[in-house]
């Protein structure tokens, strides 16, 4: 039992660095979660300028207060179907670091939630599959009154090649 104990105290300070405040957002009926420190701003959908020789989930650009940013519909970069926007869908610009390089992005998402505060005791360790699935790009699994919300690291929901090729189309 000994042993059991240690695990479960190893496992606690592991998620310990994953509480903390996170926005919450809707894709399809789950919700997921973003570090707060990585959010910039929430802005409505506008117009998207596509690039060419792009993978699917990539929409394009937008224009900023000047400043070109590119966009992800994170629905399609999760092998989700796709949708039409409605008047809840938004952009969420993030600031992602690639390389020791600091980037804002844009990623569209259905809907955004609230802001939540998740503690220690929320945070279960990210699921084994027991097969090859990639689950890097999950802190942990955030458990809510009736719901789980996936809590995303956002550095790792887009591959570094895959925003070297977005930046040096821009």
């Amino acid at each position: 039992m000994a042993n059991a104990s240690v695990v479960e105290e190893t496992n606690r300070k592991n998620l310990e660095q994953y509480q903390g405040k996170y926005l919450t957002f809707k894709l399809a009926n789950e919700e997921y979660g973003l570090e707060i420190m990585k959010v910039r701003e929430i802005i409505g959908i506008m117009d998207i300028t596509k690039l060419p020789k792009t993978p699917d989930f990539v929409k394009g650009v937008i224009n900023l207060r000047g400043k070109v940013i590119p966009v992800v519909d994170l629905r399609l970069k999760f092998g989700l179907e796709e949708v039409d926007y409605t008047d809840k869908t938004c952009i969420i610009v993030v600031e992602i670091g690639s390389d020791g390089e600091a980037y804002q992005m844009g990623i569209i998402v259905d809907a955004v939630s609230e802001v939540m505060n998740v503690s220690v005791d929320e945070i279960e360790p990210t699921p084994r599959f027991g097969v090859a699935v990639n689950t890097e790009y999950i802190l942990g699994m955030a458990k809510g009154k009736d719901s789980v919300r996936t809590l995303l690291d956002i550095d790792k929901v887009l591959g570094s090649e895959e925003i070297a090729a977005m930046t040096s189309a821009l």
